[in-house]
């Protein structure tokens, strides 16, 4: 018998998240980046912006024990059930959620980061929704792009990494923004819904440091509507597949 599954969040292989308190629900991006940010050699981690703590929860389930992380979200309901998720997984140890505005996080933390991770806001003031908690969590008013960057500058190692996840076009003018603060694209995810059509999402990676840039492309889906092998492989550790 397959066992009932909770509505109120989203069930995966090792952990649970509740987001029925959190504006922004359990998602495709947040999947994307989650499973995908390199973790290899990171000592610490940074989720810029966690809502629900979707993202740590997943890189904590990528890195060995050692591995220490810290979630930062504003909004006051969502750091809440951040931090009750945390506590009912099995990394509860190792992940910190702080309620805090990351401008200020960031002017007064001393640690430096060997991977700083962050699903931002995206749209432009003025784009209502359906709720003023989902406007704040899509919305540049609370934390524009450029203020994003220069967090993430003052937080990141030398040989360090910052990954967001964005749609097409913000990406490509964050790519911008990112190259004339001095930052340097080191990965390069174009992302489609399906095989054949252009990239709806980018995942991208940016470094202090210099060096060759990786490009590589998913289809999330074949022309069929199938989930593509692409796909599978890269969430096959979280989704409970059927």
């Amino acid at each position: 018998m397959r066992a009932t599954l909770r509505k109120d969040g989203f069930t995966f292989k090792q952990f649970f998240v509740a987001h029925d308190r959190c504006a922004m629900k359990v998602g495709t991006d947040g999947v994307l980046i989650g499973a995908w940010a390199p973790v290899a050699g990171v000592r610490r981690i940074l989720d810029i912006g966690c809502g629900s703590g979707l993202i740590a929860l997943m890189l904590a389930q990528r890195t060995p024990q050692p591995v220490e992380i810290d979630a930062v979200e504003l909004e006051a309901n969502a750091a809440s059930q951040a931090q009750e998720n945390m506590q009912a997984s099995p990394w509860a140890d190792r992940i910190t959620v702080h309620h805090q505005d990351i401008v200020s996080w960031s002017k007064q933390c001393e640690k430096r980061y060997s991977l700083i991770v962050s699903n931002p806001p995206f749209f432009a003031p003025g784009m209502a929704s359906s709720s003023a908690e989902r406007d704040a969590a899509r919305s540049t008013t609370t934390l524009d792009h450029r203020t994003l960057l220069r967090c993430a500058a003052q937080l990141i190692e030398e040989e360090g990494l910052f990954c967001v996840v964005l749609p097409a076009e913000a990406g490509e003018t964050l790519i911008s923004l990112a190259q004339a603060d001095g930052w340097h694209l080191r990965y390069r995810y174009d992302v489609a819904a399906y095989a054949q059509r252009p990239p709806n999402r980018l995942v991208l990676g940016f470094s202090p440091t210099a060096g060759e840039t990786l490009l590589e492309r998913l289809a999330i889906r074949n022309e069929d509507k199938s989930y593509s092998a692409d796909w599978l492989s890269l969430v096959k550790a979280f989704y409970l597949f059927r």
